[in-house]
């Protein structure tokens, strides 16, 4: 790796496209970056960090970044030193407010700040007993969920009972706030926080305690928030509160990929940002690197007209034959429609393209059953996104262990035949299994290991294969699998593939039947468009009028209709 000491800030900028390289110099006021889906938008923000850096604008470690994720904070951590650039704090909200928090808390308190909960689930499962109610594991997540939505909209359970919310199944408002409430003075008994607490208690600390406050607004002087159009009234209080007076801040986003709203997200935070700051300047990214032309017109025809759309272009040429015009498919049941899915993309395999650059996506996990049972019928490795991470599986662990046990000694044999006689302990074998299901999925995690070792330099030993499977665990950096994935649209966002399936494309499902509202109606819309966004060159939309054959006929979603004549 360079460093950036030195080096001509100008050459930083080569390679962007111009509206890239106007965002990467706009490096003083307010800037929101408008980026549309697979228009560059983490390479701009980096390289605007590191011309910043480079021409002595910013100091590293002035700079905090903020993620969604504790991957996205990683991502950005690995392109800036890839650019020579160290020391930029690149954190999710809760990591940089629990860090503050956990630093000033016994200069102001005296003690040791509370214990963070991992979970809210035991806590709330405890009162709702408590209570005389009956919960499953999906109330409690659902339970959960509306605890965190009252805290980052900033409610009171007083004021939550006041709120248009409608309660999860089987409950009315008032036992919901009355959870809350037994949840509340639980964790109070139990001097504990959760992840919001983190945000709340640090945001009161800000505003409590000014000399705090100077220090952290000394210590941090430019900010960048990616996937603005996510955040919560809770995290943008807590945002103006590091900011203070300042208005050195950058971010970054699409209102056309608002998801989350149901979490807390509130878009209209992006959308108003030039009446927040007047003196804001606005660069919109609208060339998609990422999909063929068809797939771009789909995306844009669902969204049109839309407040804050962005207009995308295909970078590539109209004329190139390497793709297939979007299809709308339309099965009898589920089972018919994952029995052809899966055989279209047996087809792609043999076609040429990876299987870890297939992608299956769905409204909700319930749908992934029937399309496991259809892969692993024509014998297709599949993951499931959502479950265990690749360094998670038991298999992955255990060869892990058993290569850092080896390293320690001298082996004069070549690696690719050391690390296969490991694994081949662990079940691994030349060949893959000729059938799916579980065998496959391991063999194909066991193999991935395999590539790696054959990835690495010549002459490299098994220490240097060890070395990487760490890094890569460590920046939660998943290595490519060749297995198809499965998903929710929801899991999908931030992911791209080669060729991507959304199914089960009928009322009820997307839009989902809860969704009342037309607000509701439009976020489901936006899902869709996160879905179709993710395909580079292959895009299949299908339905199913029936779940099984014994269920009641159902029509395609409404929104087939709009891709139908857009495609």
């Amino acid at each position: 790796m360079s460093s950036i000491v030195g080096r001509d800030p100008r050459s930083l900028l080569e390679g962007l496209d111009e509206r890239q390289r106007e965002a990467a110099e706009a490096l003083t006021g307010p800037v929101a970056i408008l980026a549309g889906a697979g228009t560059g938008k983490t390479r701009a923000i980096t390289h605007r960090i590191a011309f910043g850096v480079a021409t002595g604008e910013f100091n590293p470690e002035q700079v905090l970044a903020l993620t969604f994720t504790s991957k996205a904070a990683a991502e950005l951590r690995g392109r800036l030193r890839g650019l020579g650039v160290e020391g930029v704090n690149a954190r999710t909200f809760h990591a940089a407010a629990l860090a503050q928090l956990r630093y000033f808390w016994p200069q102001v308190v005296g003690s040791d700040p509370p214990r963070l909960l991992d979970s809210k689930g035991r806590l709330l499962s405890q009162v709702a007993a408590r209570q005389g109610l009956k919960v499953d594991a999906a109330l409690l997540r659902d339970l959960a969920a509306e605890v965190e939505w009252r805290k980052v909209t900033g409610l009171s359970i007083e004021e939550y009972l006041g709120a248009a919310r409608t309660p999860p199944a089987g409950l009315s408002l008032e036992q919901v706030a009355e959870v809350q409430s037994g949840y509340e003075n639980a964790k109070d008994l139990a001097k504990a926080i959760d992840f919001e607490d983190v945000l709340l208690a640090c945001a009161g600390m800000l505003e409590t305690e000014p000399r705090i406050a100077v220090k952290i607004r000394e210590q941090y002087r430019h900010f960048t928030v990616d996937e603005f159009q996510d955040v919560s009234p809770l995290q943008v209080r807590l945002l103006q509160l590091w900011l203070g007076s300042s208005e050195e801040v950058c971010v970054v986003g699409d209102v056309s990929q608002t998801i989350y709203s149901f979490a807390g997200a509130d878009s209209g935070y992006l959308l108003k940002f030039p009446e927040t700051y007047p003196n804001a300047r606005t660069v919109r990214l609208e060339t998609d690197y990422r999909s063929v032309p068809p797939i771009v017109k789909v995306a844009n025809s669902l969204m049109r007209n839309r407040p804050g759309a962005l207009d995308l272009v295909s970078s590539e040429s109209a004329g190139s034959k390497s793709w297939s015009t979007p299809e709308v498919l339309a099965f009898e049941s589920e089972q018919a429609e994952a029995r052809a899915i899966a055989g279209k993309v047996a087809e792609l395999i043999r076609q040429g393209v990876k299987p870890g650059g297939i992608a299956i996506l769905f409204r909700m996990n319930a749908h992934s059953a029937e399309f496991e049972r259809a892969l692993s019928e024509s014998a297709i490795s599949y993951r499931v996104l959502g479950g265990p991470s690749f360094f998670e599986l038991p298999e992955i662990r255990q060869a892990i262990m058993m290569l850092r046990a080896s390293a320690i000694g001298k082996s004069r044999e070549p690696l690719f035949k050391t690390v296969s006689d490991i694994l081949r302990t662990l079940g691994w074998s030349q060949n893959a299994p000729e059938v799916g299901g579980a065998g496959r999925n391991r063999w194909e995690a066991l193999n991935t290991i395999i590539r790696l070792a054959e990835q690495l330099p010549v002459g490299a030993g098994l220490s240097s294969l060890v070395r990487e499977l760490e890094e890569l665990a460590s920046i939660q950096h998943e290595p490519d699998q060749e297995s198809v994935t499965l998903a929710t649209l929801h899991s999908a966002k931030g992911l791209e593939w080669e060729a991507v399936f959304i199914t089960v494309l009928r009322e009820g499902v997307l839009p989902i039947s809860y969704a009342k509202t037309p607000a509701a109606i439009e976020e489901e819309r936006r899902l869709l468009y996160v879905g179709i966004t993710r395909a580079r060159r292959f895009l299949n939309l299908s339905w199913s009028a029936r779940s099984d054959q014994r269920s009641s006929g159902g029509s395609p979603s409404r929104f087939l209709a709009e891709l139908a004549n857009a495609s």
